[in-house]
């Protein structure tokens, strides 16, 4: 009698030999830590979790994870993820990166990922920093605030992420902070959880590069959504919900003198796009998607050339 037993994997399981090449005191470690902790959770198997990076401090993230994973060029993390997810819909994958990848160079990537509703996930450790080339300004800095390593004050204004990423379609809203592990580990497990397009924004601190919005900064001015508002609900449970809860969650994403943390809008009555697929183009995708699909047998190909050219002309 074959008797099958699930393991429990404890956060542990899922650090990597190799030490996080952070400076001390860094955000990032936290944001490591809570995704060990996130998996750990899940009870996730490390062969069927994919993680997804492109370049930055925060995109070496991978490397400490005892996962698959795939370190792409800078920006383009997200069509890699989406390429891997779409091909085998059965696993997770998740992206992970700074503001400069997946804001600056990175940014269209992410509108079309919220459009698609892929269910994925994204994390983004946001510092408004490029810190690997030495701390000029990221896409998340206010304008008007001088960091160290530039000579004046920044002249260009900030991209609000949580608001590209309601706009964009993500289904999956949320914003954490490094050094609340606990918290952070919350929202990653319910964007992983989540169907659809996750997106989590988590401010990571740079202790090296940013000496203004710092630990002490923004902890002056962080809240959690639900402790001041107990009544508050981001989810949506109803079709007829969908517009109150967008402009609720877009009231909490424009402030400024005060930067709520939480879940800030969550609807999983949006088809993903793999149901969407599944529908309009083939009844088998989930169930057989291109990449457990045979392409030969016995050195042959099997492989219709004709259909599949017809499929990339529709």
């Amino acid at each position: 009698m074959n008797m099958q037993t699930t393991i429990k994997r404890s956060a542990a399981d899922y650090r990597w030999v190799k030490a996080p090449e952070w400076c001390p005191g860094c955000g990032h470690f936290g944001v490591l830590q809570a995704i060990y902790n996130a998996f750990a959770e899940l009870n996730l198997d490390p062969a069927k979790v994919v993680l997804v990076s492109g370049i930055g401090c925060s995109s070496r993230l991978p490397h400490f994870v005892r996962t698959t994973s795939v370190h792409a060029i800078h920006g383009r993390a997200i069509p890699y993820a989406l390429g891997i997810k779409l091909a085998n819909p059965s696993l997770e994958v998740l992206v992970v990166g700074g503001d400069g990848d997946l804001m600056a160079i990175g940014g269209n990537h992410l509108l079309h990922l919220g459009r698609r509703n892929v269910d994925m996930a994204v994390i983004l450790m946001d510092n408004s920093v490029y810190g690997l080339t030495r701390g000029q300004a990221g896409p998340t800095l206010p304008a008007g605030i001088k960091v160290k390593a530039i000579p004046k004050a920044n002249p260009q204004g900030e991209i609000n992420p949580l608001l590209l990423a309601l706009t964009a379609g993500f289904t999956f809203i949320a914003r954490g902070y490094s050094y609340d592990i606990k918290y952070a580990t919350r929202l990653i497990v319910e964007a992983i959880r989540h169907k659809g397009a996750a997106f989590v924004q988590i401010y990571s601190p740079c202790v090296t590069y940013n000496n203004v919005m710092t630990r002490e900064w923004y902890e002056k001015k962080i809240y959690k959504i639900e402790e001041a508002d107990p009544t508050w609900d981001p989810v949506v449970h109803d079709e007829k919900e969908t517009e109150i809860k967008i402009r609720k969650a877009l009231d909490k994403i424009v402030e400024r003198d005060r930067l709520p943390l939480g879940i800030f809008y969550k609807n999983e009555l949006v088809p993903t796009f793999e149901e969407r697929y599944e529908s309009i183009y083939d009844p088998n995708y989930r169930t057989l998607p291109p990449a457990l699909q045979p392409v030969e047998v016995d050195g042959k190909t099997v492989v219709d050339f004709e259909k599949l050219l017809a499929d990339r002309l529709l």
